[in-house]
C-alpha cells in the first residue's frame, strides 16, 4: 500500500516476535486489524497480501504473515500513532511509515523503543 494522496500516509506494521509461531503473529495482526477497522481516523486497514506466494502456499488468503497496512490522514496521524503506540507496548515490531515519496522503516522490541519509533513517525509526518 502506497500513499498518494499528499494528505495521507501509509503506514504497514510487522509483527517480529521471534518466540510467537506464525499463527500467533498472525493472530496478533488480526487482533490489531479489529481494533484498527472500528477506528473513525483510520481511512483504510487490512492485511497485506503476498505478491509471491510460494507454490502450494496454505496461508489462508495467501497473506504476508503478521503484516497490517493502513492509510491514515495527515490530521489523524498523530492519533492514531499515539493508539499504536498505546496498543503495541512491549511487541516486538516493524513499522513503515510512507507518504510524499518517502519512506521511513523503524523497529522497536521493547516500551522505550516504541515510543522513540513514534516520535520519529511524528517528526517524519510533520516535515513531509
Amino acid at each position: 500500500m502506497s500513499s498518494e494522496n499528499p494528505n495521507q500516509f501509509a503506514l504497514t506494521i510487522t509483527f517480529t516476535d521471534p518466540d510467537l509461531t506464525n499463527e500467533e503473529r498472525d493472530d496478533e495482526a488480526v487482533q490489531l486489524l479489529d481494533a484498527l477497522s472500528d477506528r473513525s481516523d483510520i481511512e483504510s486497514v487490512d492485511r497485506v497480501r503476498d505478491p509471491n506466494p510460494p507454490e502450494g502456499n496454505k496461508s489462508i488468503g495467501g497473506f504476508l504473515v503478521g503484516v497490517l497496512a493502513a492509510e491514515v490522514s495527515t490530521a489523524n496521524a498523530k492519533k492514531v500513532l499515539g493508539f499504536l503506540g498505546d496498543r503495541l507496548g512491549n511487541k516486538p515490531i516493524s513499522f513503515e511509515v510512507e507518504g510524499n515519496g518517502k519512506k521511513l522503516k523503524v523497529s522497536a522490541s521493547s516500551r522505550e523503543e516504541l515510543e522513540f519509533a513514534m516520535q520519529k513517525a511524528r517528526e517524519f509526518i510533520e516535515a513531509a
